[in-house]
């Protein structure tokens, strides 16, 4: 008892802590993804899902979801010619993000139809209501920011 003491004034004389004895990590459960239809630029609506532990999303409806001849809109700007015949409808443009702490997902994918390209993407739920991402190649400070709001599923045309 009386080397505990001892080491105890040392090292308060020292100005060091004693350090406590070490504890064993307490591995946090991952965040919950945050389901439900998500309305982004007014023009789309995503379906978040979680797919292997991970975020996903696929279109589930657009302002405009028909060309003018009346055909469902097409990915027609992808980079893979076989693929520029799959419908828009139901496509998942978003996938791969990992969940890093409360709230917050990293290490994404972002597709974009409305130019055939990826892009990095990360997330983070800001309230029951809204997501902000933020979609980039290479350098998040180079890329653009996107709020995501909760969409109810309603009457209205384009959903798919």
């Amino acid at each position: 008892m009386r080397r505990l003491g001892a080491a105890i004034l040392i090292a308060a004389a020292l100005g060091r802590p004693v350090a406590a004895p070490a504890q064993p990590a307490v591995e946090q459960p991952a965040p919950a993804v945050p389901p439900g239809v998500w309305l982004m630029d007014g023009r789309v609506a995503v379906q978040i899902f979680e797919c292997e532990g991970l975020m996903c999303g696929r279109i589930v409806w657009l302002r405009i979801p028909r060309d003018p001849q009346g055909a469902l809109n097409l990915d027609k700007k992808n980079p893979v010619p076989a693929l520029r015949r799959r419908k828009l409808c139901g496509l998942t443009i978003l996938w791969g993000l990992r969940p890093t702490g409360s709230n917050h997902w990293v290490d994404g994918w972002f597709y974009n139809p409305d130019d055939g390209r990826a892009y990095n993407v990360t997330a983070q739920l800001k309230s029951d209501d809204v997501i902000v991402a933020r979609i980039f190649r290479g350098v998040p400070l180079f890329g653009t920011t996107k709020t995501l709001s909760r969409a109810p599923h309603d009457t209205t045309e384009g959903w798919c």
